[in-house]
């Protein structure tokens, strides 16, 4: 029987990884908007919470069944992928930033599935400890090495910001550092000191609850924020180089036909709190973000209508990012001086 003290151990250490469970399932499946980053942060804090788990109840337990033993090291496997692909969604700006993700599914996968079922726990104790064990902690190590490029540009982000980190950038800064603490605590500090990972995980996850919190506050909060760094005007160099990434990042991939595309959505893939991208639009370009990215949509529209294809001009105003036909016509002929219909009759 546990006496108080380890009660108390296995509560906290347990309770994280439990709540952890909850969080990974809640940004795989209900988190919104609909993005492929938050499928990959839920993917990782469920592995995560798997790992921990088995960890706790082997630390109290040392009969624990050998399926549940294995079940929870095959989970740690796919930790540093998920956290490299999620990182990477956020943070490559190439317009390719989560197309390869299946590859690394599709690597990983069979390997770990032919290792379960070719190798169990169970029957192969000496092959798992410490061959198979040390390659997942290797697979681990090796994506959260590569993910080091993105939290860099994290890093290089605190020259355009003055009032430090944002929201997201201190989120993912400490998740990546939460990540390699808790790897170092299960791979060098052994057996002895086994609860250390579950108990980093418990203090790992309620920081970044506390963060959730914030980044919902910093979004309330965003109006303040602007009216207070109002008469700051960015320097003409900064703004400079924020309006030529601003302008890369919403030609790669098209990003303006996304109609549900936001604000404070682009401010955190460039780095920069919302007010900091509106300033710069508002003080440079005299323009705000709605007109700055219909602008874009209507250069399109305009493209396409002249190329004469197949599609009705309603279509045309719903794949150049235009939510409603209405909004589409009214925005056209503000821009052109001509609707859709009677710009196209002016290029025939």
């Amino acid at each position: 029987m546990m006496n108080v003290s380890n009660e108390l151990l296995f509560f906290f250490s347990a309770l994280g990884a439990f709540n952890g469970l909850l969080l990974g399932l809640y940004f795989s499946f209900y988190k919104k908007p609909k993005h492929i980053s938050n499928f990959f942060l839920g993917a990782m804090l469920i592995c995560l919470s798997i790992r921990i788990g088995k960890s706790v109840f082997f630390y109290f337990n040392h009969d624990l069944d050998f399926r549940f033993l294995q079940f929870g090291l095959t989970a740690c496997l796919f930790i540093g992928p998920f956290l490299y692909l999620y990182l990477k969604s956020i943070y490559d700006k190439t317009g390719h930033n989560a197309s390869n993700w299946r590859i690394h599914m599709y690597v990983w996968i069979p390997i770990i599935t032919l290792i379960n079922f070719l190798y169990p726990f169970e029957t192969h104790v000496n092959l798992w400890r410490p061959y198979i064990i040390k390659g997942i902690y290797a697979v681990w190590i090796l994506y959260t090495i590569a993910s080091f490029p993105y939290v860099r540009k994290i890093m290089k982000s605190l020259k355009y910001e003055p009032s430090g980190l944002n929201a997201q950038s201190l989120w993912d800064l400490s998740l990546f550092i939460g990540n390699i603490l808790i790897w170092a605590a299960f791979f060098f500090c052994g057996f002895t000191s086994y609860i250390l990972g579950a108990l980093l995980f418990s203090f790992v996850f309620y920081l970044l609850f506390l963060q959730i919190i914030f980044r919902n506050r910093e979004e309330l909060d965003a109006r303040k924020t602007s009216e207070k760094y109002k008469s700051k005007k960015i320097d003409s160099d900064q703004a400079e180089n924020l309006l030529g990434k601003l302008n890369q990042y919403i030609l790669d991939g098209e990003k303006f036909k996304n109609p549900n595309l936001k604000l404070a959505e682009l401010a955190s893939a460039l780095n920069v709190l919302p007010h900091t991208v509106s300033q710069v639009l508002n003080d440079n370009l005299g323009k705000s973000f709605t007109l700055y990215i219909n602008e874009f949509r209507v250069e399109e529209a305009k493209k396409r209508i002249a190329l004469d294809e197949q599609y009705t001009l309603e279509s045309i105003g719903y794949d150049c990012g235009f939510n409603s036909k209405s909004t589409f016509y009214g925005t056209f002929k503000k821009m052109t001086g001509h609707t859709p219909s009677s710009y196209k009759k002016l290029i025939k």
